[in-house]
Order: C-alpha cells, then sequence, then structure tokens
C-alpha cells in the first residue's frame, strides 16, 4: 500500500509491478575434486580456477610432478571450459571427506553454481557411489565418472563393480586409484540419470610444466570442457556428444562399433576415432535404458530449469497465497519455459504442447494455503538426440531409392 502524502505537492513514488522474468542459471561450472601437484596445498578447500595458468600459481610448485586432476583440469580449459572449483583432497584421503569438517565432497555442498562434478582417475565402486550419492542428493549438478584406465575385457564395463579395494598408490607415487576390481568395472545405476560413465581414457601431451611426453589422461575432465563448450554454442539442451574432444591424439582402447553397441545399452558412452577425429559418441546416463532421464542433455536440461525457476521465483516466500499470487507465478513461468520453448529446448509445434504450468485453487487445496503451500505444477517435453540415424535403401527401376528415417 503507498503511503498518502500529507502535504500538498507532486510526488513520485516507484511501485514494482509487472512480471518478474526469471533467469537462467549457469549450467558450465564444474568441480574436480583429487590430489594436487603439490599434495599440501590449499587442503579441502574449493579453489575457482578461470583458466590454467590460475590452477598452476595455486597448486604447483616447481619439481611437481602431474597428476590426474593436474590433466584433467588442463583438458577442461583446452576444450572450452571457463570456470571450475579445484578441491585438493590430499594424499591418501578419500573424496567423500567429512560432513561436519567440510573436507572432499561436503565442501562444495555450499556452491549453489557448480552443475558438474568429477573425481579424475577414481574408479572405484566406493568413489563412484559417493559422486552420485552427491549429485541425488543435491539434485542440481551431474557426475561425470571415468572408467578405469586398463580394460581387458570390455564386457566387464557392462556389469557393476563391488568388492573393490580403496584406492593405492602406484609405484611412481601418484595417488590415482587405477587398480582393477575383483569383479564389473561399471559404477551403479542412477535412477534419475545424475551421472555418466565415459570409457577409454585419452592420449595426450603433458601439459608444459610438468615437462614433455605423450600421457594417459582421464576422460572426465575434457569430457566436461565439452559439456561448457556445448552449453556457450547450442545451449544445455544440446547432447555433448559427436563433439572432438580438443587435445587428444590417441586412446588407450580403439572400441569397435559391435562393442559400442553393447556397452551404449549399459550407460557407458565411448570415446571413439570416427574419420574426422576423436569424439565422444555417446550421450547416455546411468538411469536404466526405459528411464527418461537416460539422456544426459535431457537430465541437465531438468537441472537448468528446476534451478532457474527455483531462484527465479524466490520472491513469492512470504507473500499472500492469493489468486493473484498464483497468477504471477503462471506468468512467470510460463513465459521462461516459451523462451527455453522457442531456443528448441524444448519439443512441440506450439508452446502448448511443449509446456504447461498448473496453479489454481485446484492443485491448491485450503489445507495447503494453510499448511503455508504454494504448489505448482509443471509439464515439459524435452528435446531428446537423434541417437540412432536410420537409411533404408531400396532398388527401383530407376535407380537407387533412399528414404532417411
Amino acid at each position: 500500500m503507498v503511503n498518502v502524502p500529507s502535504t500538498p505537492g507532486v510526488y513520485v513514488i516507484e511501485v514494482p509491478g509487472g512480471p518478474r522474468p526469471i533467469g537462467g542459471v549457469g549450467t558450465s561450472t564444474a568441480a574436480f575434486l583429487g590430489v594436487a601437484p603439490s599434495r599440501t596445498r590449499n587442503l579441502n578447500e574449493p579453489v575457482a580456477c578461470h583458466n590454467w595458468s590460475q590452477f598452476v600459481r595455486t597448486f604447483v610448485q616447481e619439481g611437481d610432478k602431474a597428476t590426474d586432476l593436474a590433466r584433467a583440469v588442463f583438458g577442461f580449459f583446452v576444450n572450452g571450459g571457463t570456470r571450475c572449483y579445484v578441491v585438493n583432497v590430499g594424499e591418501g584421503n578419500s573424496i567423500a571427506g567429512d560432513t561436519k569438517r567440510r573436507t572432499g565432497l561436503a565442501c562444495l555442498e555450499p556452491i549453489d553454481e557448480i552443475a558438474i562434478v568429477a573425481a579424475p582417475g577414481y574408479t572405484d565402486s566406493g568413489s563412484y557411489d559417493q559422486l552420485l550419492s552427491h549429485c541425488e542428493a543435491l539434485g542440481d549438478r551431474v557426475a561425470v565418472l571415468d572408467a578405469p584406465l586398463k580394460v581387458d575385457d570390455t564386457d566387464r564395463l557392462k556389469e557393476m563393480s563391488q568388492n573393490q579395494a580403496p584406492p593405492t598408490v602406484e609405484a611412481d607415487g601418484e595417488p590415482s586409484p587405477r587398480s582393477r576390481p575383483r569383479s564389473g568395472l561399471r559404477p551403479r545405476d542412477s535412477d534419475s540419470g545424475y551421472g555418466a560413465f565415459y570409457f577409454p581414457w585419452i592420449r595426450t601431451h603433458e601439459p608444459a610444466e610438468f615437462g614433455r611426453g605423450i600421457v594417459a589422461a582421464p576422460p572426465s575432465g575434457h569430457v566436461a570442457g565439452i559439456y561448457a563448450r556445448v552449453d556457450a554454442t547450442r545451449g544445455v539442451h544440446k547432447a555433448p556428444a559427436n563433439e572432438l574432444v580438443r587435445g587428444a591424439i590417441g586412446l588407450e582402447y580403439a572400441v569397435t562399433h559391435a562393442e559400442q553397441a553393447e556397452l551404449n545399452r549399459k550407460g557407458v558412452n565411448c570415446i571413439r576415432t570416427i574419420a574426422n577425429g576423436i569424439r565422444v559418441w555417446g550421450a547416455r546416463t546411468l538411469a536404466p535404458e526405459a528411464s527418461e532421464s537416460r539422456y544426459i542433455n535431457v537430465r541437465r536440461l531438468l537441472n537448468f530449469i528446476k534451478e532457474s525457476i527455483r531462484e527465479g521465483t524466490n520472491w513469492t516466500v512470504f507473500e499472500p497465497n492469493d489468486a493473484m499470487l498464483r497468477q504471477s507465478v503462471v506468468r512467470d513461468v510460463s513465459n521462461f519455459l516459451r523462451m527455453q520453448w522457442r531456443t528448441g529446448a524444448l519439443v512441440g509445434s506450439r508452446a502448448e504442447e511443449a509446456f504447461f504450468v498448473k496453479c489454481d485453487a485446484e492443485n491448491n487445496p485450503p489445507e495447503a494455503v494453510d499448511n503455508g503451500q504454494l504448489i505448482i505444477d509443471i509439464g515439459l517435453c524435452p528435446s531428446k538426440p537423434a541417437e540412432f540415424v536410420v537409411f533404408q535403401v531400396t532398388q527401383w527401376s530407376g535407380g537407387t531409392q533412399v528414404e532417411g528415417a
């Protein structure tokens, strides 16, 4: 209510009104956990890095040797990443950390902008589970998981890992958990698709700060950079696949077409040498094949929309829960989703086919209002990748006829 002036005169008063635009949250900020080249620097402190030089200044001292963490961060920036948080968990420590002391994964929980999480080179079942559980609990980020460095039988990638020994320090002193498990190699399922699994490791040049040579790097850093690159050039709704892996000069394992046919069904995203370069050739999550969240771009799009709406409707908290508030929410959320539809993130010839927003007396009965609840029902039809392109070729008297399906 506007205060009525008591003194004669002309008054100009600002009155808020109209729609409150919902802005899209960021989707490309990554977080990497592991052992830094300088083992004791910034222990369990999330350090924001905007480029490779900043990482070197913060986590590398003269004479340090490269680690999986360093190679992954390098790959992230080479492939288009622009901002990441780096957590040095220290040599011999678990990435899980301690919630009360805010170490390991726990120190990332308060940072809302993180959308991608990886622990480069941590390929034991315990680390897989910790990363997936972290992302599932927070619901605003996805885990990028590395397959083991050495895989002697790709059939083991289709079986879940169990009873694996904890990470061990290799003979060269690098604390990378590369030992093979006693059973399968695949992480557990994530029913809502909060993780994606990549195979094989990448051969790349060692960063100049650590000398020369060709080394094996875990794919998670390069893949996270591709996520960021695709987000910037196409949008989070575009599958981060059929994308060139920058900096890759080879692969630790050459996946065949027949092998990928089986691995893809199990949620193993293969990196392959295609005719025009080394590319990510899969876009699956660890959700079951029949799940609506089986594609990584669908999972990340839903995260983006959830977070954007949550942050964009904070103004509704403690407002009078009446018809005017509900109409305002429907208007603001519908405007935001209409923009996503126009960019191609949602499918439908008309906006009404792509989404719906319902917030009225029907889904907000008196008992809900009495409990202080404002209920908004939203339905979406997300864009999905053309994973299988089929050409049907038939012969006819005039020549060859090709039909695209």
